[in-house]
């Protein structure tokens, strides 16, 4: 196992993370990194920073959807409506931090994305998510995910990713470097690559750039 880590930032409310997580597992095993998908609350993002999230603007909610259909298209993978949009992913995401061996992890990860991406279920209910852990040989999944142990993991992974510099997802990150959204991918390879432009030159200047202007609280 490699000691170069891929950790893969996601929500399964996100139709970016689906579309993302189609290469991010082959772009692990191209570059031998060893792959850890990291569920975290979008929610949880959005807050600290104080964001809304894309289905919060009717407009962007619009957009995000087609711009979803053109993307899947590209890639020639399936994408249909998900079953309601925004929904609480807090199920999925617990049952994805489970003690589980790291193959079955991410075929937890990839189930539960085409479940909600693809095949248009209901992943925020009990019904849904036991029956993808039982398919999974995941044990006792509905059990273990109400462990008070669980859902601290949770809210301790996310608060982890807030303090590595994470705002988004889906978020990729391989020695400290951030990438953010599937439209990232072609850059992220281009880091693993040794031909970033960024790791390459001088970008302190650009860090130190000074902020002159804020919008009042009220405008945000």
């Amino acid at each position: 196992m490699s000691s170069r880590v891929l950790r893969f930032y996601f929500d399964y409310l996100s139709p970016y993370g689906y579309l993302a997580w189609q290469d991010v597992p082959a772009i692990a095993a191209r570059y031998d990194l060893t792959l850890e998908p990291t569920p975290i609350l979008l929610a949880g993002l959005l807050n600290h920073h104080g964001h809304k999230g894309p289905a919060e603007i009717p407009s962007k909610r619009r957009y995000m959807f087609r711009d979803c259909i053109r993307r899947a298209a590209a890639l020639d993978v399936p994408v249909n409506p998900p079953f309601t949009h925004p929904f609480h992913p807090l199920l999925s995401l617990r049952a994805t931090l489970l003690d589980m061996e790291p193959a079955q992890r991410i075929e937890l990860v990839t189930r539960l994305f085409a479940a909600t991406w693809a095949e248009g279920w209901d992943v925020s209910t009990p019904e849904v998510v036991g029956t993808i852990c039982e398919e999974l040989g995941i044990p006792r999944a509905l059990e273990r995910v109400q462990d008070p142990a669980i859902k601290q993991k949770l809210r301790d992974v996310t608060t982890e990713a807030i303090d590595r510099g994470v705002f988004g997802v889906p978020s990729m990150m391989v020695d400290d470097e951030l990438f953010w959204g599937s439209d990232s991918l072609e850059h992220f390879e281009g880091y693993l690559s040794g031909q970033d432009p960024v790791a390459q030159g001088d970008y302190a200047g650009w860090d130190a750039v000074r902020s002159s202007a804020a919008r009042p609280a009220g405008n945000r």
